[in-house]
């Protein structure tokens, strides 16, 4: 689409929900709840997605209400994101554009007609066109809290206080937060691994019923049984669901490049020059800053994310093994004032590294399984360092100790 295209699409739905803040629906009007399946082309598309779709042909209406956008060009973007501070906004769209992108990637579309009198439906829509308001339509996004997928679950809520009584049978006794993130990254290995490094013991509490809804398809699942109060009656608040996009199925892979594959191919390139190494009696000391580079600039980050930001990255006991204090140890070896401490600090280092493979299982929070050949793979190199500085200390020190003539 061109930019003048796009411009004059703009347009239209600008002056269509123009002439929509005083309009009265029909009594053809329905509202749908959306369902949009996850797709592994990107990370954040693997959860799915959830909106409002409203129809009322008689008054020439077809958008969805979207919590799911986001602005580019929204002052201090990065820096907000970087933060946890990430202003998303409730987004409005024509249904015939805004499906089209979720059947072009193959993703299931889900519509729940909600079970609504006409003047529940007129407050509905009037709830929604107060909320999209310039003043009223931002909000700081949350990945668990406070979502595309929460929101909809607050506006059923906000809507009918003390009405809804949400269906609670897809709770899985135990699953935490974290598990429920798993179920969708299946496909996502290195996404799944950044999360479960960035993401600390907040995500690691059990899941209460109302926390899976931060998931779209717990949207879809726990409303189909939710039931609403209306006067002296209870009614389903589903009144059917219709499947409106099945998709094709489709091969899906993680590859040969998985975090835990790249890590054990790792190991074994260190442990071939550590051994090496060994027999040579000398060091390769551009091994060094390799391996426990991302190791200290991880730990940096994670301090970042605890200490300075709004993500649910606090109590997070990845930094047991991600030291920040290897950048700029490993880039120091060669300061002969500071092998004797940093001798020291590998050889503590390199024990605690065994300790906390040994108590791996018993953490309060899960630990990756790909980080295990990584941390082996600082185990061994760890123990090399204050062999090789200990060997250099000593021969320095006898060579100090020789009368000198």
């Amino acid at each position: 689409m061109n930019w003048k295209a796009l411009l004059f699409s703009l347009f239209l739905i600008g002056a269509s929900f123009v002439k929509a803040q005083n309009m009265t629906l029909s009594d053809s009007a329905e509202i749908y709840i959306m369902t949009l399946g996850p797709y592994q082309g990107e990370l954040y598309s693997a959860f799915g997605h959830s909106a409002i779709h409203l129809n009322d042909p008689k008054r020439n209406v077809d958008w969805v209400y979207n919590y799911g956008v986001f602005d580019f060009e929204q002052e201090n973007f990065y820096w907000n994101f970087a933060r946890g501070k990430m202003l998303y906004k409730l987004g409005l769209s024509r249904y015939s554009g805004f499906t089209k992108h979720y059947v072009e990637d193959n993703r299931y579309i889900i519509e729940q007609r909600l079970n609504l009198t006409a003047k529940e439906k007129q407050e509905f829509v009037d709830f929604l066109t107060e909320n999209y308001k310039p003043e009223n339509r931002e909000y700081y996004y949350n990945y668990v809290y406070d979502n595309c997928a929460t929101k909809i679950r607050d506006v059923i809520q906000q809507n009918f206080p003390g009405r809804v009584q949400f269906d609670t049978s897809y709770v899985a006794d135990g699953k935490t937060i974290r598990d429920l993130m798993d179920d969708y990254l299946a496909y996502q290995p290195w996404g799944d691994w950044i999360i479960d490094i960035g993401l600390g013991m907040q995500i690691d509490k059990v899941a209460e019923p109302l926390d899976y809804m931060f998931l779209p398809d717990y949207i879809a699942r726990g409303f189909e049984e939710t039931t609403l109060d209306r006067d002296s009656t209870t009614v389903p608040l589903i009144a059917e669901t219709i499947e409106v996009y099945k998709p094709t199925t489709e091969e899906a892979s993680n590859g040969v490049f998985t975090p835990f594959n790249v890590f054990v191919m790792f190991f074994f390139v260190v442990g071939f020059f550590t051994n090496r190494d060994f027999k040579k009696e000398k060091r390769t000391k551009w091994i060094d800053p390799i391996v426990f580079t991302l190791p200290g600039l991880l730990g940096w980050w994670l301090i970042f994310l605890w200490a300075g930001t709004e993500h649910l990255s606090k109590e997070n006991m990845n930094v047991l093994w991600a030291i920040p204090l290897f950048i700029p140890f490993a880039y120091m070896l060669g300061v002969q004032k500071l092998q004797k401490f940093l001798s020291v600090f590998f050889l503590i280092t390199s024990t605690w590294f065994l300790l906390l493979l040994l108590l791996w299982t018993a953490l309060p929070q899960p630990l990756h399984q790909a980080l295990i050949p990584l941390v082996l793979t600082m185990v061994l190199r760890g123990f090399y360092i204050y062999f090789d500085l200990k060997k250099k200390i000593e021969k320095r020190e006898k060579a100090a100790a020789l009368p000198k003539n």
